[in-house]
C-alpha cells in the first residue's frame, strides 16, 4: 500500500509540473505580442496629405483714440478776461460765446477811428460838391478853365482815397475788438479750462503760456494704429475692423479703416492707420488705449498645415516629407498662424504626405516602416 501510494503521489506530482509549464508558456507568449504590437505602436508615424488652403486668422495692436478735433483756444489780443459762459466737461455748439474779453484801449482805438471815417467824409462831400459845381458851370463857354477843373477832380479824387483809408482802419479796429469775443470754431466738450475771471490773456507766448480753453469733439473719434510692415497688405480703405478698451473689457466696438499714410514711418517701419468711430454715447474718451483686432485673410493658393508638423531646429524651419516610407527634410519658411495652423512656403506641392508631428527624433533620410495617414 504504501509504494502504491508513492507512485500515486508520483503521478500527481509530475501533472502538476506539466500545468505550470504550460501556463507559463501562455503567458511568455502574451506578454511577448503585448510588447510586439506596442513597439509597433510606438514606430507608428501619423501622417497626412498638403493640400491647399486659406487660412484666416487675427493679430492684436494697440492702438490710441483720439478726438476727431480738438484745438487750444488763445486769446487774439492782448486783453482781461471779463466773463467765463463756459468751464470744464461744458458741451457746447458750434459759435457759442465761450468768453467775453475786455480791452479799453481797444474801445478807445474804435471811437478814435470812426471820428476820423466822419471827417474824411465830410470832406470828401465837400470836394465832390465843388467838383459837381465846376463842371456844371464848365458848360458855359470861358467861364471855368480847364485847370481849375483837373484840380477840383484831382482833390476830389484824392478825398475819395483817404475816405477809403479811413473806413479800412476802422475796420480793422472793429474786427481786432470782435476778437473780445470768444467763440467756439465746432461742436465739442470743453476738456480744459485754464483761466479765471480778471486773468490777463493775449496770442500763445505773449501773456499766455496755457489756453484759455481745450476743446475736443467727442461725438466721432479717431482710432490711430501703426501697422507693422508686414501686415500693410491686409489692410485697405473701408475695411473693417474690432477693437476694446480695458474700460469695457466684454464690449467689442467696430471701426472702419479711413485714411491710410501711403508711407512707412522711418522710425518705426510702420504705417499711420486711421479708422473713424461714432461715438455718439460718448462711452469711449479720447486718450484710451485700444486693443485692435485686425482680421489676416490668407491667400487661397497657400498651404497651412497644422503647427506641430513645423520643424524649428537650430539648421531653420523643416517639414518632413514622406517619400517611399522615408522621411525627408524640407526647408520652408512659415508665414500667418493661427492657434492650430500655420502657413508654409517651400518646396513643396499638393498631395505631398508630411509628418504630423515632426522632431529631430525622426531624422532626415531615415526609414519610416510604419506611417499611418489621416486627414486633418
Amino acid at each position: 500500500m504504501r509504494h502504491i501510494h508513492q507512485i500515486a503521489m508520483t503521478v500527481l506530482v509530475a501533472g502538476a509540473a506539466t500545468v505550470l509549464q504550460s501556463c507559463g508558456s501562455s503567458r511568455a507568449e502574451e506578454e511577448e505580442h503585448k510588447n510586439a504590437a506596442a513597439e509597433t505602436n510606438a514606430h507608428v508615424v501619423d501622417a497626412f496629405p498638403l493640400k491647399k488652403e486659406q487660412l484666416a486668422t487675427n493679430i492684436q495692436i494697440p492702438g490710441e483714440l483720439i478726438a476727431f478735433q480738438q484745438v487750444d483756444i488763445y486769446a487774439k489780443v492782448s486783453s482781461f478776461v471779463k466773463k467765463l459762459h463756459v468751464d470744464v466737461g461744458s458741451e457746447v455748439r458750434e459759435g457759442q460765446l465761450l468768453a467775453t474779453m475786455e480791452a479799453p484801449e481797444l474801445t478807445s482805438q474804435l471811437v478814435t477811428s470812426e471820428s476820423r471815417l466822419k471827417s474824411f467824409e465830410a470832406i470828401y462831400q465837400a470836394s465832390k460838391a465843388n467838383y459837381e459845381r465846376l463842371l456844371e458851370t464848365s458848360k458855359t463857354p470861358g467861364t471855368v478853365s480847364q485847370n481849375d477843373l483837373d484840380v477840383a477832380l484831382a482833390k476830389q479824387r484824392s478825398d475819395l482815397a483817404q475816405l477809403d483809408a479811413a473806413r479800412s482802419a476802422s475796420r480793422e479796429i472793429t474786427d481786432t475788438r470782435n476778437y473780445l469775443e470768444i467763440r467756439a470754431p465746432f461742436s465739442g466738450v470743453i476738456s480744459a479750462r485754464n483761466v479765471s475771471t480778471g486773468a490777463y490773456v493775449g496770442p500763445s507766448g505773449k501773456g499766455s503760456e496755457l489756453p484759455l480753453f481745450t476743446l475736443v469733439e467727442q461725438r466721432k473719434l479717431r482710432l490711430v494704429v501703426s501697422v507693422p510692415e508686414q501686415y500693410t497688405s491686409y489692410l485697405k480703405s473701408q475695411s473693417q475692423v474690432t477693437f476694446k478698451v480695458k474700460s469695457l473689457p466684454n464690449q467689442d466696438f467696430p471701426a472702419k479703416v479711413s485714411r491710410l499714410a501711403g508711407a512707412l514711418d522711418a522710425r518705426l517701419r510702420s504705417q499711420r492707420t486711421e479708422m473713424d468711430v461714432v461715438n455718439t454715447d460718448r462711452k469711449l474718451l479720447p486718450g484710451m488705449i485700444a486693443e485692435v483686432s485686425i482680421p489676416l485673410a490668407g491667400n487661397a493658393g497657400t498651404f497651412a498645415v497644422p503647427r506641430s508638423a513645423v520643424l524649428n531646429s537650430t539648421q531653420g524651419t523643416f517639414v518632413i516629407k514622406v517619400v517611399d516610407n522615408r522621411a525627408v527634410w524640407v526647408p520652408v519658411t512659415t508665414g500667418s498662424s493661427s492657434t492650430e495652423k500655420t502657413e508654409i512656403f517651400g518646396d513643396v506641392k499638393e498631395g505631398d504626405v508630411l509628418v504630423k508631428v515632426a522632431n529631430e527624433e525622426i531624422r532626415d533620410n531615415s526609414d519610416l516602416k510604419h506611417v499611418k495617414q489621416t486627414a486633418i
